[in-house]
């Protein structure tokens, strides 16, 4: 509990963080006056910086394991957050939503690290699972009971709320976890991020991963809110029980991917496979949204956020694929992948929107329709390349 409690706290704070911004964007966009590519360039900044600290995280972790890591960037998030919650500008916030980025940045990582250095294999996609799964609560904590206080304090007031939260965080992962040594690379071979991007077999898991998680984190954590209120018009009660039910879809279908992993196993099926069948949910899911199909909001729309936590299938395979002593950067170069394609998705979702004029404050369905059916080839075309036979595994590692 001293290791894998303060480590989810960390994570749960992640994806309070990383979906909250969908929850306040209306007072966002009416005290800033900000456009959809405004809104969408603010919320995926996060994702910006969070991409581009992966790799020296990575290698951090495998230097120094992830309690130090963790706790000492986490500080950035608490100082991010003061930001956000002080500013009196776009460009203060800017910079308060990619300090978050930066602080939160290892979350992930240093927590599917822990599992791995204090935990029997077997029983790592499980945990990992229900990691995800207790983290995930923190996208519903983001819904409903960040309404409540926003109701109470304002929007300020709940970052100024959050900024405590990281810093005590931070605080309890650098006193409470104890220290391990990392285990030295077996056979004297020196393993690094070469070892990860000069194999083939993570390029062709890559781009379907990337596409399918990067694209649910970036509309579960803006445009699922935005769609909401301006296609299906929903007022913001019923709007906020829309993300509260996808957010629980996402927090509990980790634990059932992280179940179905082992379970599979024992039919000899493989995590890649079940990652490939997953991608086939995604894409519907996504159709039956952009085709307006008569089925319930929270249906197709959960589907999308349950894919946000498909990591635990992706990092499945990458444990097939790597040694335990590069975990923290094979992670590392995967989660670039998915980070780096959720700023994508969430930045250009609203450059294109910004296209069409607003119809009584609100941005038309053809405009979301567009946004989402491009970003839905893109991904078809991915999991198209991932069906393709994986090539054989590198008789040799690089050196890092």
């Amino acid at each position: 509990m001293r290791v894998f409690l303060p480590f989810v706290a960390a994570y749960f704070l992640s994806f309070l963080f990383r979906t909250v911004n969908g929850t306040i964007a209306e007072q966002l966009l009416s005290e800033f006056h900000l456009g959809a590519d405004d809104l969408g360039l603010l919320t995926s900044v996060y994702f910006l910086v969070f991409a581009a600290a992966q790799i020296p995280i990575g290698v951090l972790l495998d230097r120094y394991g992830p309690r130090p890591v963790q706790g000492l960037v986490l500080l950035a998030a608490a100082a991010g957050a003061g930001l956000f919650g002080v500013s009196e500008s776009f460009w203060l916030l800017l910079a308060g939503r990619a300090l978050i980025g930066l602080g939160v940045a290892a979350a992930l990582t240093a927590g599917l690290q822990a599992i791995v250095l204090w935990f029997a294999s077997e029983r790592v996609p499980l945990l990992n699972g229900v990691m995800i799964m207790l983290a995930g609560l923190g996208a519903a904590a983001a819904t409903v009971p960040a309404e409540y206080v926003l109701v109470a304090i304002g929007w300020r007031g709940l970052f100024k709320l959050l900024a405590i939260a990281s810093a005590v965080c931070a605080v309890a992962i650098l006193l409470v976890v104890p220290s391990r040594s990392l285990a030295p690379a077996r056979g004297g071979r020196r393993l690094g991020l070469k070892t990860v991007y000069a194999d083939p077999r993570f390029w062709r898991l890559a781009p379907l991963s990337a596409s399918c998680i990067g694209t649910a984190w970036a509309l579960q954590g803006l445009w699922a809110a935005r769609w909401f209120a301006d296609v299906e018009r929903t007022g913001r009660p019923e709007l906020l029980w829309n993300l509260l039910i996808m957010a629980l879809a996402s927090s509990f279908s980790a634990l059932i991917l992280g179940i179905m992993v082992q379970k599979v196993r024992k039919l000899d099926i493989s995590p890649r496979a079940l990652l490939g069948f997953v991608a086939l949910i995604f894409f519907l899911a996504q159709l039956a949204v952009i085709l307006r199909i008569p089925l319930p909001s929270c249906l197709p729309w959960g589907l999308v956020a349950a894919v946000s936590t498909a990591t635990v299938l992706s990092y499945a395979v990458l444990a097939e694929l790597f040694p335990k002593e590069l975990a923290g950067r094979a992670n590392a170069a995967l989660n670039v992948f998915h980070i780096g394609c959720a700023f994508v998705v969430q930045a250009a979702t609203g450059l294109v929107v910004q296209h069409w004029n607003l119809d009584q404050g609100h941005y038309p369905e053809a405009a979301y329709q567009t946004a989402f059916a491009i970003n839905l080839a893109v991904q078809v075309a991915a999991w198209l390349w991932f069906l393709l036979p994986m090539p054989r595994k590198r008789a040799t590692y690089a050196a890092s």
